[in-house]
């Protein structure tokens, strides 16, 4: 038991900074971290959301697409919030303009409602 003891004694020994080092090099692993962080999880997502937004604000009337719940329809009026889109004849229903997922027959521009839960 000793023995182990002495040996994870040395290999924290070994990345420990000695302390005629500067005390900013404490921080560079860190900071390395951080970037990391940022250029692969943090800037896609950020752009996947400009991708989003840019759609959102580029629907116009008579636009054919599908909610990110799955409900197909043609958009008949735009709203700050709310679209309002034809289903079926005479059938029209309101979503939120963020529920919109895509156009017909392309590829989607938000996830699917429930690909968020899995």
């Amino acid at each position: 038991m000793m023995i182990f003891a002495i040996s994870i004694n040395s290999v924290f020994a070994m990345g420990a900074i000695p302390e005629s080092a500067n005390a900013w090099l404490q921080f560079v692993p860190f900071a390395i971290v951080l970037a990391i962080f940022y250029f692969i999880i943090l800037l896609p997502m950020k752009k996947k959301q400009q991708k989003v937004q840019q759609f959102l604000d580029a629907l116009k009337v008579n636009d054919l697409i599908v909610t990110t719940g799955g409900i197909y329809g043609q958009v008949t009026r735009l709203g700050e919030q709310r679209i309002q889109i034809q289903i079926a004849d005479k059938v029209r229903i309101e979503v939120a303009r963020s529920a919109i997922g895509g156009y017909q027959g392309q590829e989607p521009v938000q996830e699917p409602a429930g690909a968020r839960d899995s």
